[in-house]
């Protein structure tokens, strides 16, 4: 038989029959797809895969699960399978958000072990290989590429010329190691077909894996965290230890605007939101293209007084108040520098306070300076290790997060940050990578890393629970974890650390595909002195999402203060909304290197168009956009662009000589 599951824009087909449960997806005109995928993949030393290859598909215990019993209760269904000769036991969870979030937990059911050495979060059937894989590169200062490219033509060749040859075993697979889970890849996918749409998420702070094949009956999807043969994990499963992968959501639409719109819904529903997130509050950062890690009291005071003056919410003092001199190696205790605040640190967060302002402080918590007296201080088991020797990256050694030792320090330098300064703003920075992991207490190195991962979780969950009006933001070198298990909990995400204006707008126009547009913090760092289209350009850049106020606004004229008031007051205008807003890219997912960028954030009443033209002179471009009322939103003076409209498309033009960028308010018309 069939059992039909389904979420509010999602229905899952699981085939419960003699054979492994199977899993397909119904896509949108309703029909009922016959599932051919296994829902659960598996792998173990001594029961290895069917058939040979790289992939993560036709395991041996795989095939030998078989469904026992399931568990519906509307917001979550729980199928439960076991594998009779080993006595494994795994049980599918789903929970019903706008899609579906899943995992897998397994046990055994009777005496003895079994080293896993992959389990599957989830696996899900496809009709056809026939679509196309949108994915994205991520990298420091270039966060956020995508790409788009047909699977079959990308990976997944066609062999197959009747029914007794082979599918090939190719895969299109994309994986992220070590610590930073968006260093390379983002944990983010959608497939586009021809009457369909995916989008899914791995959401864990660490490894995870994804990849796309064909079988006879089409191909699937699969989603994992850590595995032994991409990222050295094996755990031993007993009936006294049992194992759970991490999370993933998985979404659907018609088409790639749709997948991540879901996406975007899905995110909401997988968040956990807290009364303090709904502040949503403008904060000055004194970093980016301004102090860049050299603060002090004669430089902070002036910097102070000028957000507070434009309207800023919260100033936080980033990187190099603890330090005395070269300070890299030497970070992990987090004390106040004396040279740097002669009369202390208080002074300068008195005059925060003073303007009723939250300070914020920059922290980069998982770390300890190798030359830093705490290395001494704090015993090994407080580090990650292998072989009984400190994991060492870049001159800095690695908090575990699993060690008593390691969250005593780190507890005792967030709670006296907070009561001695009234802190209500911390910058959780991560600029250091673990490699594959640590083995301490016997483990594999990967599980010892996926340990350490859940112990950070853990760490946050019980510092927001302390300290309930604390609002974080995730950092590591810019955007290198931007997942949603740390997402999940945290109110801002830093989107990057580009430094440059015009590269940057392709990242903000980006990032809403992977994080949500009220968590994207986007720097908007002006530059005295600069055109008024280029100081407008640096504006725009954190307009829709979070906008993350810098530069030297204490050097600034009386009329680039006016215009940043103007772009805090229409940024106010959109947070109003914010969270009820969904992306989409009339011009598609920007290019690292396009001349036009568009991204749209809609609404059912309204919707903000923001464009960037990044070359010099005259140019004109035709969007795809439905008829609307047109309001200049930033800046509000109309000057300089030109809009009309053509049926069911607008044609822009930017007459700047230079490249410029314009948020429009786009309204029904009466």
């Amino acid at each position: 038989m069939n059992l039909h599951w389904s979420t509010p824009e999602l229905t899952l087909t699981f085939a419960l029959d003699d054979g492994p449960v199977r899993l397909a997806v119904s896509p949108p005109d309703g029909s009922r797809p016959d599932p051919s995928q296994p829902l659960v993949e598996v792998t173990a030393v001594g029961h290895g895969l069917a058939a040979s290859s790289n992939r993560h598909v036709e395991t041996s215990l795989g095939q030998r699960l078989r469904y026992v019993s399931h568990e519906d209760t509307g917001a979550t269904l729980r199928i439960v399978q076991e594998e009779p000769t080993t006595g494994l036991r795994v049980t599918s969870v789903f929970e019903a958000g706008a899609g579906v979030r899943a995992w897998s937990e397994a046990s055994l059911t009777g005496p003895g072990a079994l080293e896993l050495t992959f389990l599957s979060s989830l696996v899900v059937g496809l009709d056809s290989v026939e679509a196309d894989l949108y994915s994205a590169a991520n990298n420091w200062m270039a966060e956020g590429r995508w790409s788009v490219r047909p699977l079959r033509s990308a990976a997944l060749a066609d062999i197959v010329r009747d029914p007794h040859h082979h599918v090939a075993r190719s895969r299109e697979a994309v994986t992220s190691t070590g610590s930073w889970s968006s260093g390379e890849h983002l944990p983010v996918g959608v497939l586009v077909g021809t009457s369909y749409a995916l989008g899914w998420q791995v959401e864990h702070n660490g490894p995870w894996h994804y990849e796309l094949g064909e079988n006879r009956r089409g191909g699937y999807l699969l989603l994992s965290g850590p595995t032994d043969q991409e990222h050295q994990w094996s755990v031993e499963l007993t009936a006294g230890k049992p194992f759970t992968t991490v999370p993933v959501s998985l979404v659907a639409g018609t088409d790639r605007d749709s997948a991540f719109a879901a996406l975007t819904r899905q995110r909401r529903a997988v968040r956990r939101r807290r009364p303090v997130d709904d502040r949503m509050p403008v904060v000055f950062n004194d970093f980016m293209n301004t102090l860049v890690g050299d603060p002090t009291t004669a430089k902070l005071l002036p910097l102070i007084d000028a957000a507070a003056a434009v309207g800023a919410d919260y100033f936080c003092i980033d990187a190099g108040w603890y330090a005395e001199g070269d300070w890299w190696n030497t970070v992990g205790a987090w004390q106040p520098s004396t040279t740097r605040f002669p009369n202390g640190l208080g002074e300068v967060i008195d005059r925060i306070h003073s303007h009723g302002m939250v300070p914020g402080i920059w922290l980069e918590p998982e770390v300890i300076g190798t030359r830093s007296p705490l290395a001494r201080d704090l015993p090994d088991e407080a580090f990650l290790t292998r072989r009984g020797t400190r994991v060492a990256q870049s001159g800095r050694y690695l908090l575990d997060l699993r060690s008593p030792a390691a969250r005593k320090h780190l507890d005792a330098t967030v709670d006296r940050l907070v009561s001695d300064f009234g802190v209500g703003f911390f910058k959780f920075d991560n600029n250091t990578t673990t490699g594959p992991g640590t083995d301490k207490g016997g483990t594999s190195l990967g599980h010892g890393l996926l340990e350490h991962n859940r112990a950070l979780l853990d760490w946050l969950d019980e510092l927001q629970a302390r300290h309930p009006d604390l609002l974080i933001e995730n950092c590591a070198s810019g955007a290198m974890r931007m997942d949603y298990a740390m997402l999940s909990r945290l109110h801002l995400q830093s989107t990057s650390d580009q430094e440059h204006p015009l590269l940057y707008a392709s990242i903000t126009a980006a990032a809403p595909a992977a994080v949500l547009p009220e968590q994207a913090g986007h720097w908007a760092y002006p530059i005295s002195g600069s055109s008024t289209e280029e100081f407008t350009f640096a504006l725009v850049n954190g307009i829709p999402g979070r906008l993350y106020l810098s530069g030297h606004l204490n050097r600034m004229t009386p009329t680039e203060l006016d215009l940043v008031r103007a772009a805090l007051s229409a940024h106010r205008e959109i947070l109003a909304d914010l969270d009820t807003l969904v992306p989409a890219w009339p011009l598609g997912l920007p290019a690292w290197t396009d001349e036009w960028i568009a991204l749209s954030l809609n609404g059912p009443d309204v919707s903000y168009l923001t464009l960037w033209h990044r070359a010099p002179g005259p140019s004109t471009i035709t969007l795809p956009v439905r008829r609307a009322t047109i309001t200049p939103h930033f800046p509000t003076d109309p000057a300089g662009w030109t809009y009309a409209w053509t049926d069911d498309a607008l044609t822009v033009t930017a007459n700047t000589p230079e490249p410029s960028a314009r948020v429009l308010r786009l309204s029904p018309q009466e």
